[in-house]
C-alpha cells in the first residue's frame, strides 16, 4: 500500500532549480532512504513535503489526499512528523516535558499526554532521563528526543533528516536499530543520511539525488551499483 505519493515535484529559488521533477512513492511499513551528495537537495525536498518551504510545483498525495501547501502544523495532524539535522530541544524543559508538548497535539489531557510521552520514551530507550534537562543531554540522546516527540504526534510516517549525524560508530550502529524498532511498530520512515553503511543497511529502498535530479531509485544492492550514482559521489564517470 502506498502511502505517500510525490509527483513532479520541483522547487525554484529566483534562478536556482534545487529541486526539479522529483517523483517518488513511500509505501506503508517500508525503511526508504534519500541520500546525495552535498547540496543534492535532500533536506529541500522534506522542507517541501513537510511544509516549510512552498513548492513552484508538483503534487505530493499523503494517502490520496493533497498535502502540498498545507502549514506544518496541518501536516503532523494528518500523519507526517520529521526531525531536523540540527536539534533543537526545548533545553530548559526536561525530557518528558519536551515529548509531553508534542503529546499535547492529539492528546489534550495533560495526565493522557504524559502517558503518552512516557510510553514514546521508553520506544526509544530514554525513560531513565525523564526528568533530566533536555539541554543536559548527549548529542546521541538528543536525537533520540529529537524522534521521541516526532513519534509523540502519532505519526504514521516519519521524516528523519540525518539522524545519524556526528555520532560515533557504536551511536550509529544505536540508532539503525532504533530506526529498525520503529518501522516493526508500524510507523513508516523516509531518512536522509550520509552514514552509507548505515542507510544501506536499514533501507528497503534508496531515492538518490544530484543537483535536485532523481538519478536512481531502488534496492540499495541495485543502487550501489548504479553507475549515475557512483559518478555523481566520486565526481567523474563510472568506469
Amino acid at each position: 500500500m502506498t502511502l505517500l505519493t510525490v509527483s513532479g515535484l520541483r522547487k525554484d529559488f529566483g534562478g536556482l532549480r534545487a529541486i526539479s521533477d522529483l517523483s517518488f512513492e513511500l509505501r506503508k511499513g517500508e525503511i526508504l532512504g534519500l541520500i546525495g551528495p552535498n547540496g543534492a537537495g535532500k533536506t529541500t525536498a522534506f522542507n517541501l513535503i513537510t511544509g516549510f518551504i512552498p513548492a513552484t510545483a508538483g503534487t505530493a498525495l499523503l494517502e490520496g489526499q493533497s498535502i502540498l501547501g498545507l502549514k506544518p502544523s496541518a501536516i503532523v495532524k494528518r500523519g507526517i512528523a520529521r526531525t531536523f539535522q540540527v536539534v533543537k530541544p526545548f533545553r530548559n524543559l526536561s525530557v518528558l516535558e519536551n515529548v509531553t508538548l508534542a503529546a499535547f497535539l492529539n492528546e489534550p489531557r495533560r495526565v493522557r499526554a504524559e502517558e503518552k510521552a512516557r510510553a514514546t520514551l521508553e520506544r526509544v530507550q530514554l525513560s531513565r532521563k525523564i526528568e533530566s534537562n533536555a539541554g543536559d543531554l548527549t548529542l546521541g540522546e538528543q536525537k533520540y528526543l529529537e524522534i521521541a516527540r516526532a513519534l509523540a504526534t502519532d505519526a504514521k510516517i516519519l521524516f528523519l533528516d540525518e539522524p545519524m549525524g556526528g555520532l560515533n560508530p557504536t551511536e550509529v550502529e544505536n540508532a539503525c536499530a532504533l530506526v529498525q524498532r520503529i518501522r516493526q511498530d508500524g510507523t513508516t520512515v523516509i531518512l536522509v543520511e550520509h552514514h552509507m553503511q548505515a542507510i544501506m543497511k536499514i533501507s528497503d529502498r534508496v531515492v538518490v539525488l544530484h543537483h535536485g535530479v532523481k538519478i536512481a531509485d531502488g534496492t540499495p544492492h541495485d543502487v550501489v551499483r548504479n553507475r549515475d550514482v557512483i559518478a555523481a559521489y566520486l565526481g567523474r564517470q563510472a568506469a
